[in-house]
Formats: C-alpha cells, structure tokens, sequence
C-alpha cells in the first residue's frame, strides 16, 4: 500500500518542475478544476448528467437540499411544479414556457419525450435505461406538458432527473456515436466553448433563463493521476479537485480547505458464478464474515466512509434495517466453511470436490482506492484459507470476465429514491439488466418477489417494512461482499466565493459534483 507523500515533499516536487515558481489561476470570475475522468462523451444517454446535476443540461426535477445528511428533495427544474397525478400510476408534468436550449431553440414537451424514448431505444445502447424502467410511457400533452405513466404507486420525480437535449439532437445509433457527445446542447447555466482531450472550457450563458452564473467561466483539466492533481492545487495551477481519502489528508492548509462528502456510493466485491467456490452460498456467507469493514475503512479510507452490509445505508431512515448486517467473525466463517465441507488442503488454501477456495479479484488499475480495497480484501480471508488475488486491468478485461473473476464494483447510480438504489443491484438479472448490475445472478429465495413489491409500492411504513425485510432477507444468502459506502473527498481553494453546501452525492462524482454541484448559484460579496 502506498503512502500519500507530505505536503512539503508535493510542494518542493512541484516547485522544482515548475522552475520554483507557483502560478496561480487567472480571472476572478474563473475555476480551473482538475478532473481524473476523461473528458468529452457530454450525453446523458452515457450517464453524463443523469442525477439532475450538471452544469450543462438541466432534467425536469433536481435535488435539492442543505447538507450531506439526509436524502436530498426533488424539486422542479424544468418542470413547472410537482407532477399532478391524474389516475393511479399516470401524472401529468406541466413544463415552464420560458426555456431555450444553448443552441437557441425552445424547450418543449417533444424534447422531453424524445429524450426519454431515445433512453429506452435498444438502438441507442443507452447506458441508463435499467435508471427509468418504471416509466412504461411518455407522451406530450400539448407543447407544455407531457403525460408519464409508471408501474409504480411511489413518486416518479426519481426517474425524472435525465438530462433533456433537444428532440432534434437524437440520433436513431449507439450514443457512443452521437455528436451531442462532444457538442452538447442542454438548457443548464454553462454551454462547452472548447474541448481538447486535455482541457474543456464551459462559459456561462448570457441567455440561460435563470439566475445568470457569477461564475463565469469553467477550465476543466484532464489529470488523471492523482498524485499530480494534488501537487497542481498545491502549486496554485488549479482551484480544485478529487482526490483519495489517504492523499487528501496530506495537502490540507490555510490557503486549501478538504471536505469529506457523505454518499450513497457503494464499494463490493462481485462474486462469480463461474467459480465452484464463490458460486457456493455458504462461501459467500463465510466471505461477508471474515472482513473487519471497521477496519477496512480506518486504514484503507483513512475513516472516510461508513460499513455496508447491503446497498442500503443509513441515511433512509426507517428503510434501514441495522440487525442486517455481517458482524466480525472468522471463527464463524470457519465453521461454516468446514460445515460446508470445504476443508484445507496440502498448501492451506480450502478445497471441495477437487475446485480451490481461490479466485482472481480483478479492480480498475487506474483506481487507487479499488486497488487498496481489493488488496485489503485479500489480506482479510487469507487466514481462513481462502486464496485471493487482486490484479488491477482495464474495464475492457473486466468486462468480459465477470463470469469467472471477482470484481471490486462501486454502485449507487441513482440514490434518490431507495427503490432506484437497490433494485438493480439485488434482483435477479432481466433481458435489459446492464453488466454490472448483480453480475453473479445471485438471489436468495423470495427477494426478488420482495423487490418487486417494494418498488411498486408507495411511500410510508409499509414500503419501510418491505425494505427491512429485504435487507434481512439478503443478509441470509448475500450475492457480494459489500464493504463500505464511502466519503467522496475534494481539496479546493477559497477564492472568496459564497459556495452552496454539498449534498448526499451517488457513485458519480469528481468535479461536476462536491463543492461545485450547484456552481451556477455561487456568488460573491459586492466589495470581493
């Protein structure tokens, strides 16, 4: 495991390159952010976006809220109000009048409904159809109002968070291959000026409909290694970044402040069904118990991040259910791998029937905290005689060999509604299921029917105790080893904004998210 250097070894690294000199970002009214992820594919039918957060495109309903502790609100965007229920399962969306898009056309309920039919094209190959599946039709009604049905009594406003480009924009292809990836057109307070595949620069929109953006210029910057993005803040060439809960604590000073923000963004081991091990249910029971997730997230995430046990946290109240959960205890797991019948071999690893304990536990190589966790994993089971072998690839590899390989897999796309969150992840996988939702095919007797039932439902205790049940459920024949919901941790310099509070984030973040997920409403006092 590697050790995050010191602020003064960062400093005189940077200092030497940079011929001793620290330069500083430009205007006053521009950030330039340092993001990991590459840039372009700006196309919410890639995922960009999807949240109801983005800089560039705005969805019909946002989250809103005034810290990181609670599920945020869903409030209306392009929407003019709450969705109006009609009948059972049927709402009717009034959309406000006064939108265009940065290209300069209107908004109008043919862009919303093309957006959400394109998002359901199997043409499209979009990457976020299993996030509105509830939504079996859309329909305009009028220019300024569309008709949405689900198969749910719960909210729809969860579903109502993508991104709306204009009905013109759609193209009946893979959106691997749309313009719109590298050209975007939304209705958000910044349209893209340029893109280069090291730099992207957003401008805000003298035309955007609300309030205009104080902050009037963005440069994000490709870095993806995460060493020279702390020593770029530290060296004042950037005003902000990501970085890994181990790295972020080395770089905190009078002129960088740190935040930690609270997510539903799950880290797990994704068990196969490829291996005679992993694909016994025992062994995965023995698995869940042998990790100290305490442990895990005091040295791994330097105490940045909470226990999972399930894909449910905390934070959804009297949906949590806090007697499933995997206590510490390796000597359990041995006895129920010895009841089990897999006994240890001549070189300590376990074996039944002539197939190993042993599994290949594959991470994205370019991932430090994947990599420290799956490594942390492997150290954990090792004493049970339990071979594991962490090795860091790309997603191309990973993707082809869920089947007979373990992978450390981050969930939580869509928390704002507990149905999103956890029905993908559990339920047995569908015809539309997306490859990294429950890769293993592993589900334990009646949860999917559990699943089912509880999306379907409407809010109140009822839908709670459906929830509970399923985390109880789970816990008796778990798919993964789930093992910490994590804290997605930003550096960033304090350039006299008055910034808005962080919320509870999903598995995306990066720059678009943490102190700048709501940039457009930043201001300044009138003497800065």
């Amino acid at each position: 495991m590697t050790t995050p250097r010191s602020t003064a070894g960062i400093v005189a690294a940077v200092l030497i390159a940079a011929g001793c000199a620290a330069p500083q970002t430009a205007s006053p009214d521009q950030l330039v952010l340092a993001e990991a992820q590459p840039l372009g594919d700006y196309n919410p039918m890639l995922g960009y976006g999807t949240s109801g957060v983005s800089p560039i495109y705005e969805a019909l309903y946002r989250p809103q809220a005034d810290d990181d502790d609670t599920v945020p609100d869903l409030v209306p965007a392009l929407a003019a109000d709450a969705p109006q229920r009609l009948a059972p399962r049927r709402w009717r969306i009034p959309l406000r009048t006064d939108i265009t898009f940065s290209d300069g056309t209107a908004l109008d309920s043919a862009d919303v409904v093309a957006t959400y039919t394109a998002a359901r094209n199997p043409a499209v190959a979009s990457e976020i159809s299993t996030h509105i599946e509830p939504i079996t039709a859309i329909a305009e009604d009028g220019p300024h109002a569309v008709i949405v049905d689900v198969d749910t009594d719960a909210d729809p406003t969860p579903y109502l968070l993508v991104g709306i480009v204009p009905s013109e924009r759609i193209e009946d292809r893979p959106a691997a291959d749309w313009a719109l990836n590298t050209e975007p057109v939304g209705t958000g307070p910044y349209r893209l000026e340029r893109l280069r595949p090291d730099q992207a620069v957003l401008v805000a929109r003298d035309d955007y409909w609300g309030n205009q953006p104080q902050v009037r210029r963005l440069v994000y910057t490709h870095t993806p290694d995460d060493n020279t993005r702390a020593q770029r803040i530290v060296a004042g060439e950037t005003d902000g970044t990501s970085l890994p809960p181990r790295l972020i604590g080395s770089i905190g000073s009078d002129e960088i402040q740190t935040v930690a923000v609270k997510s539903a963004d799950w880290r797990a081991v994704a068990l196969p069904a490829g291996n005679p091990f992993t694909a016994d249910p025992q062994a995965r029971l023995a698995l869940n118990l042998a990790v100290d997730r305490e442990a895990l997230i005091r040295d791994v995430l330097a105490g940045r991040g909470r226990p999972a046990h399930t894909p449910v946290a905390e934070v959804y109240g009297a949906a949590y259910n806090p007697d499933a959960v995997f206590a510490f205890d390796p000597r359990r797991a041995t006895e129920i791998l010895e009841a089990a019948g897999w006994r240890p071999g001549a070189d300590g690893v376990r074996e039944k029937d002539g197939a190993r304990a042993s599994f290949e536990l594959l991470y994205n190589a370019a991932d430090s905290v994947r990599r420290d966790l799956a490594v942390a994993f492997a150290a954990a089971v090792k004493p049970l005689g339990i071979d594991v072998r962490p090795r860091g690839t790309s997603w191309d590899e990973i993707d082809t060999r869920f089947g007979d390989c373990a992978v450390i897999l981050g969930g939580g796309a869509t928390p704002y509604s507990i149905d999103s969150q956890v029905y993908d992840t559990l339920h047995t996988r569908t015809a539309g299921s997306s490859i990294y939702d429950n890769p293993g095919n592993f589900t334990a007797p009646g949860l999917d029917r559990l699943l089912e039932q509880a999306r379907r439902s409407a809010s109140g205790l009822d839908k709670d105790r459906l929830y509970r049940e399923i985390q109880a459920t789970y816990v008796g024949q778990p798919s993964y080893v789930f093992l910490a919901f994590l804290d997605h941790t930003y550096a960033y310099r304090d350039r006299g904004w008055n910034t808005t509070p962080p919320i509870l984030e999903p598995h995306s973040h990066g720059v678009t998210w943490g102190p700048w997920w709501n940039i457009a409403a930043w201001t300044r006092d009138s003497d800065g």
